[in-house]
């Protein structure tokens, strides 16, 4: 099933998208529990309780304002950065000159708190030159947590997913670099816009789909999610050692190479760009930067 958090008539709804991604139909929560989105059917489900019954009749998607499927996610996003190998090359002089040698040694992990969060078709808020000179990209695949856990095996992983979003994971990279520890650069206003929906594990294999993303119309990112570096099972494995993980949790897989910083020379985000990003099997987000 497709779940996605919406503005109708000055209330916010969570609801089932058809298949077609023509309508979505209202689920039948009170107002205060849909404020969380679809964390609320997440959180519901991971208690063993029914999906809750469809509520009122399907409403076209272009009448609707659709959200982040998680307006705002109960604690910071894990990233990981590194985890495409023509990433990790694109960016060895720059962003990972002070990393392992070998990008396979270990996952690099940080976060995004999640104020950084806004919607499918949100607007970009650029910082300022005094702020930051240098914004940049990553499109990326999303894993949503159903199950939580700690110590998460490997062999037991994908037990613990409930779906798929996508992501832009839009960074300062003057930030980024000046800081080393990329939390700041990474969590400005509006730098993590998501959706349009999560599309459950039981629709959709994140391990074998592709990530793509467009500036201007232009062709910038395509990598599928089998060149992964770390796989979606090693991740949470990983993130889950002695952290315990709670269903609504969101870890964003990585980028593929293609980022404005990698590109000689560097081309970086101004004021009316726009960037899609489509994940095949999910859909697509397009912001434009302002």
């Amino acid at each position: 099933m497709q779940l996605a958090t919406y503005q109708f008539d000055g209330r916010r709804f969570v609801g089932l998208v058809s298949d077609d991604r023509q309508s979505v139909t209202a689920l039948d929560l009170p107002q205060n529990v849909a404020a969380t989105g679809v964390l609320a059917v997440i959180e519901l489900l991971a208690q063993g309780e029914a999906l809750p019954p469809a509520s009122g009749p399907a409403l076209p998607l272009a009448s609707v304002r659709i959200e982040a499927p998680l307006p705002k996610p109960r604690r910071n996003l894990w990233c990981v950065g590194r985890n495409y190998h023509a990433h990790a090359k694109e960016l060895q002089t720059s962003v990972f000159k002070d990393n392992d040698a070998n990008p396979e040694s270990w996952p690099i992990v940080f976060t995004k708190v999640p104020e950084c969060v806004v919607g499918p078709t949100d607007d970009i808020t650029l910082p300022g030159a005094a702020i930051s000179e240098q914004i940049d990209y990553e499109a990326e695949l999303a894993v949503v947590i159903g199950k939580g856990g700690k110590n998460i095996s490997r062999a037991n992983a994908m037990e613990h997913v409930f779906g798929y979003t996508v992501v832009n994971d839009i960074t300062a990279r003057d930030v980024q670099m000046r800081h080393q520890q990329w939390d700041m650069g990474k969590s400005f206003d509006t730098f993590c816009p998501m959706g349009p929906w999560i599309v459950t594990a039981d629709q959709l294999d994140g391990t074998s789909t592709r990530v793509r993303c467009w500036v201007n119309g232009e062709l910038r990112q395509e990598g599928p999610t089998e060149n992964l570096i770390f796989d979606i099972p090693t991740l949470i494995e990983t993130i889950s050692r002695g952290i315990t993980l709670y269903p609504g949790d969101v870890i964003a897989t990585g980028t593929p190479a293609g980022v404005g910083m990698g590109m000689k020379p560097p081309r970086f985000l101004s004021a009316g760009d726009v960037v899609r990003i489509e994940v095949d099997g999910i859909g697509a987000i397009e912001n434009r930067f302002a």
